[in-house]
């Protein structure tokens, strides 16, 4: 055995790459530009597609006037839902959403946002494009405009699909029949907001599609995390058999979330191809992106928390109300996520929770990294502090006296989270001490007593998130040796930044003994790989990382077998070595993998029982469920008292993501992770105005940090393994965001609490959190 099962993981025999901090195979290619992004790609008699958007948030659609953009230098098409609209139909990619509620992918008799498309035109050049859509002319009568959430759900509201009769497009609710709250010694209660975002990938989004290939088809080269489910669209709308269409995803430069998203673009450009017979690429502006690309979160949640009087908790009240934007997609429903997360680490008897989502004129909303996850962490522990804060209990300890017992799992919640394995407190316990907790505590009664103007706040925040959620927990991988040495796997994830191709070649291997720079990653290209769901939900490592592993056990049993046949041995005493494989302790006595890979295609050196064939095995990993990895983070703030300025002095985070096979692609996702969280509780916000135009639409007027903006994040992990899976690995991609977000919230009030201040939104701006002190100030 090259492996063994520990505590529900695989512990790594002596000699093993896992669990080593091993440099990333793929920042060479990345730090050098040699790697091909989207707008890299120029195939030849590419023209392109430049959209014409809305700049009216609702209105009525009278006519769209393009004879003056026909006419113009290297125009090719022009596309209009009142004239060639390409015969594409609505569309709605999330089947939970009433099809009534789809986009039509040019806007038809009414227009619902900044952004929604109106015409596109397809020309020789971009600038010629430009230009083009410039003069088209567009007459819309405007419509009272719904931006806030609260004001789509009132009786005189403007609707946005008036078939509908009413604005709200998915409710989700649990345990509505009881007051949780019944009889509590203590209520404490907060509504608060996570505000809308935007993804801001440094890639914008953006497409390629170049038909007649393959078979008379077309292929879609796509910036997306997702190319499986782009395909699976692009079938139903252009009519053509599924081995008639290829997706491939060069590097892709982040995701985020927004990149699982289809969007009406793709149809739009693959269609347009399709009819001019001509590859034809579009490449967002930031700007355009901004409007464009799905933004994430939007929620206002209100949360009552029963409680003893010692802090225990007897019940939770939590209602949310989200925004789907103009065409309710994914974002939508991500309430039902928060649902299932809504009772964090803790043990709470009864529960009652209430979601609805709205459509408001504003971007479509869909998942953004935590995707439902974050906003139910939010919710559960800013009302914790405003139950610790009610009954002058420490945050730390209140949460303490409130975490499930590790004993009792797996657990299944009572909203429905079939928790895995879970140590709560070792996680607090180790951010408390890497922190100086009470010696923070100290210096903040110092600065308190002193009446210093420069307030110290220290936050805490414990969660629990899921991983490969929604069904998500089955992935396709392979792993084949050739006859020249090397490997290759395949997987039906899709990497745009995490370090993919680094992790499943340790795996790789780690099973195989060939070196990690000989075997090659094969992903993101439906061609090449059969299915798989994409990355997405921090599912990655848990479920295609699994499926290599089990496909590199396989072409090892099946080498050894080989192995033994030619060197006369039995296969249990067949192990790997340098070079190959060879009869244990006799290293001199080796077959090299060159010689296995072309012995496994000849039935002549096979032994009975061996069918002929490549030394290859494929399958699919099923997880059977997700994982659910936690942690405790502690974030230490100062404020100024006269300004509203808030500096993070410190953060710290510990996170428990299974079974770690390399320490520095988890820390690289804690830090890339925590940096959003950071941002949402300090920086960024999509804002509109009451008109329903869009004030944040490029990286000035949104307040995106920079590293500068930062301290450097003091990042550990606890271990505690996954019985999920045989690596006994559980997701990091989203921890750092939905630990970091409420700690850094929960710090900027801690600093202000002795001043009476109870709560601040996010994003916690100077002028929010000044206003915050005058409202209390005598």
């Amino acid at each position: 055995m090259i492996a063994e099962r520990s505590q529900g993981g695989v512990m790594a025999r002596a000699g093993s790459i896992l669990g080593n901090a091993v440099v990333r195979l793929e920042d060479p290619t990345l730090l050098t530009g040699a790697g091909n992004y989207l707008d890299d790609l120029d195939p030849p008699g590419a023209v392109r597609i430049v959209f014409v958007r809305s700049s009216i948030a609702h209105g009525v659609l009278r006519s769209v006037n393009v004879d003056a953009a026909r006419a113009m230098p290297g125009v090719l098409a022009v596309y209009h839902a009142g004239g060639n609209d390409l015969g594409l139909a609505p569309f709605q990619s999330f089947p939970m959403i009433s099809e009534s509620l789809s986009r039509p992918p040019f806007a038809r008799d009414r227009v619902r946002f900044v952004g929604d498309i109106v015409a596109a035109v397809v020309a020789e050049t971009r600038a010629q494009g430009i230009d083009a859509a410039e003069s088209v002319v567009v007459e819309i009568d405007p419509l009272p405009v719904v931006i806030s959430k609260t004001a789509a759900l009132g009786a005189d509201a403007p609707l946005l699909f008036p078939d509908n009769g009413n604005n709200v497009c998915f409710v989700t609710s649990f345990g509505t029949d009881e007051d949780p709250i019944e009889g509590a010694a203590v209520v404490a209660e907060v509504e608060m907001v996570s505000q809308r975002l935007a993804g801001v990938p440094m890639e914008p989004n953006g497409c390629v599609m170049v038909p007649g290939e393959p078979t008379g088809g077309i292929t879609c080269w796509v910036s997306h995390q997702a190319p499986r489910s782009v395909l699976e669209v692009l079938v139903g709308v252009l009519g053509l058999e599924p081995e008639a269409l290829r997706v491939v995803c060069p590097w892709v430069g982040g995701g985020f979330g927004p990149k699982a998203a289809i969007y009406v673009e793709y149809l739009i450009a693959a269609a347009a191809a399709m009819q001019l017979n001509l590859p034809v690429k579009w490449v967002e502006t930031r700007s355009e992106d901004m409007v464009a690309l799905v933004h994430g979160r939007d929620y206002t949640m209100n949360a009552k928390l029963g409680l003893t009087r010692q802090g225990k908790i007897t019940g939770l009240d939590a209602s949310v109300l989200a925004s789907g934007g103009a065409y309710p997609l994914l974002g939508a429903v991500l309430p039902m996520l928060t649902q299932i997360m809504s009772v964090g680490v803790y043990d709470i008897p009864k529960v009652r929770f209430q979601g609805t989502s709205v459509v408001t004129n504003t971007t479509p909303v869909g998942p953004y990294r935590g995707a439902g996850r974050p906003e139910a962490t939010q919710l559960i522990e800013r009302v914790l502090d405003v139950a610790a804060d009610q009954l002058e209990i420490d945050p730390a300890e209140i949460r303490r006296r409130n975490f499930l017992d590790p004993a009792a799992f797996p657990l299944t919640t009572l909203t429905g989270g079939a928790y895995d394995s879970g140590e709560y407190a070792k996680a607090l316990d180790a951010a408390l001490v890497a922190s100086g907790y009470e010696e923070l505590r100290t210096e903040q009664a110092l600065r308190r007593a002193a009446g210093d103007p420069v307030q110290l706040g220290i936050g805490v925040s414990a969660y629990v998130e899921v991983t490969a959620p929604l069904g998500l927990h089955v992935e396709f991988g392979a792993v084949e040796v050739h006859e020249d040495g090397t490997a290759s796997m395949a997987v039906g994830t899709s990497s745009h930044g995490q370090g993919h191709h680094t992790a499943f070649a340790m795996i790789a291997s780690d099973v195989l003994g060939i070196p990690m720079d000989q075997i090659r990653l094969v992903n993101s290209d439906t061609a090449a790989v059969p299915r798989g769901a994409g990355t997405m939900g921090s599912r990655s490592l848990q479920t295609a990382g699994n499926a290599i592993f089990a496909s590199s056990t396989a072409v090892l049993v099946r080498a050894q077998q080989i192995a033994a046949h030619t060197l006369e041995a039995s296969p249990e005493d067949i192990v790997t070595g340098e070079g190959g494989l060879h009869i244990a302790g006799v290293p001199g006595r080796t077959i090299s993998w060159e010689e296995l890979a072309v012995a496994s295609r000849d039935a002549t050196q096979l032994p009975e029982g061996l069918a002929p064939g490549p030394l290859r095995h494929e399958g699919d990993f099923d997880g059977t469920n997700s994982t659910y990895p936690f942690g405790a983070h502690v974030s230490v703030v100062e404020v100024d008292t006269e300004t509203g300025k808030v500096t993070l002095r410190r953060h710290i985070a510990v996170d428990d993501c299974g079974r770690i096979l390399n320490p520095l692609l988890v820390r690289g996702q804690q830090h890339g992770g925590i940096a959003q969280g950071v941002a949402q509780a300090l920086f960024e916000w999509v804002r509109y105005d009451d008109d329903g135009n869009p004030l944040t639409t490029n990286l000035i007027d949104y307040a995106m940090p920079a590293a500068s903006e930062f301290p450097s994040f003091e990042a550990s992990n606890t271990e505690t393994d996954s019985p999920r899976n045989p690596l006994g690995a559980k997701g990091i991609g989203e921890s750092g965001t939905i630990g970091s977000t409420p700690a850094v919230q929960n710090a900027v009030v801690d600093a202000l609490s002795y001043l009476g201040v109870r709560h601040v939104d996010m994003p916690c701006t100077p002028e929010r959190v000044w206003l915050a002190i005058e409202a209390v100030r005598p």
